[in-house]
């Protein structure tokens, strides 16, 4: 807390600093001489030394004048407030002053009433600016202590479908998330209702809390937002498609260390900013309809999505991982999900290979490699088949499309 404004009086006659030192009641002002000049250069040093608020200026001094002084002290105490005093009545002067933002100009002999007159009216100033910043910087720290929670309101407010393209871009760089749309929406749902029915509302938050912390340690180096819809489903937005791995294993975790089963959904974002909303819905769609999975299924699926990339990932292996014969785990995967376990780690496969020909410059051999793919041939065949063209015209697809989006804006 300031307890006195600090005052430079610069001028090269001892007898003008004495007369000013001694007109003014500083103590009634609240201000206090904390240093004097007889030249430009010197001024400027003591200002800076003791960062003076208010600097009384003459403009006729030796080694630095006072309109070179007054353009340094704007330059390293930009809120310095500046009194001319001086002998020069020169309009030019005038105008130059103005220029500067001086505060007042007063002409030699400063008459002590006129003085103390100019020095109150710059005195309220400084205490309004200071009164203004002490607000700006309360409000500043409220901001950014209610940061998590403005970004979690805009997003459900994305989610929804009510904002412009404009008005997404400015929030998101006023809240300091990445300029562009989301790569992956994840939700992970609790179905408390069927597994504690008798659960007290306390205990039910603790637990939703608990999944919220395991998500957000485990995605700690993807850049993300994570709140609470309206119904209550943990929402994710990840701007990372590669964490959809780790999402993947958020399950397991759950169930490993809060000994309760959730479920994970997942969905790319295609398109335009403003389609974070349909990617939203859908992905909300599926999981509430979806029936609940056997946990031999619900484990067999986390396989797969967390190690697709590795080429022994087999129905037999991952039916002896689980301790299941390779025919149950078939049959069972086939019922719950509609597709057999070879296609869906092959949708899998090509969906995780499209995000790295989309977000990467990997080669193609690269590419098949971290897809789990063991030759770029088979990629390459799988892929087309899957979607209709090669990685190579994909590839090139994708870039055709950025550019024409680039020159739409």
């Amino acid at each position: 807390m300031i307890e006195k404004w600090k005052v430079i009086i610069a001028d090269d006659e001892r007898i003008i600093r004495e007369g000013i030192r001694q007109c003014v009641d500083w103590d009634s002002l609240g201000l206090e001489v904390a240093a004097e000049a007889e030249d430009g250069e010197e001024a400027l040093e003591l200002a800076v030394e003791h960062t003076i608020h208010i600097a009384l200026v003459d403009l006729n001094m030796p080694i630095m004048h006072g309109m070179e002084l007054m353009k340094r002290l704007r330059e390293a105490l930009p809120g310095c407030k500046i009194i001319v005093i001086t002998g020069h009545d020169e309009f030019a002067y005038a105008q130059e002053s103005i220029r500067l933002q001086v505060n007042d100009y007063i002409l030699k002999p400063a008459e002590p009433k006129q003085l103390m007159q100019v020095l109150r009216g710059v005195r309220d100033e400084l205490e309004s600016e200071r009164q203004q910043s002490q607000h700006l910087e309360q409000a500043s720290r409220q901001l950014m202590k209610n940061f998590p929670l403005l970004r979690e309101r805009f997003c459900q407010e994305w989610l929804d479908g009510n904002l412009s393209q404009a008005e997404i871009r400015e929030q998101l760089q006023f809240l300091k998330l990445p300029p562009q749309r989301p790569e992956l929406i994840g939700i992970i749902r609790w179905r408390w209702e069927g597994q504690h029915p008798a659960m007290k509302e306390k205990e039910r938050q603790l637990f939703l809390f608990a999944i919220e912390n395991i998500a957000a340690e485990l995605l700690d180096p993807y850049p993300k937002v994570m709140f609470r819809d309206a119904a209550g489903l943990i929402v994710i937005l990840l701007w990372d498609a590669a964490g959809e791995r780790i999402l993947a294993g958020v399950e397991a975790a759950v169930r490993r260390h809060l000994k309760i089963a959730v479920e994970v959904g997942t969905r790319l974002i295609q398109g335009e900013i403003t389609e974070l909303a349909a990617a939203y819905r859908s992905c909300r769609v599926a999981l509430v309809k979806e029936q609940p999975l056997s946990p031999l299924v619900r484990r067999a699926k986390q396989h797969i999505q967390e190690h697709y990339s590795e080429y022994g990932l087999t129905l037999e292996a991952t039916a002896g991982l689980l301790q299941a014969s390779p025919v149950y785990l078939s049959r069972l995967f086939k019922q719950e999900l509609g597709e057999s376990f070879g296609t869906y780690l092959t949708q899998t496969r090509i969906r995780r290979a499209a995000q790295l020909l989309h977000s990467t410059e990997l080669s193609i051999s690269e590419v098949a490699e971290q897809s789990g793919y063991e030759t770029q041939h088979y990629f390459s065949t799988a892929f087309k088949k899957q979607t209709g063209v090669a990685p190579l015209q994909f590839r090139k697809g994708v870039q055709a499309e950025v550019r024409g989006e680039s020159k739409g804006d």
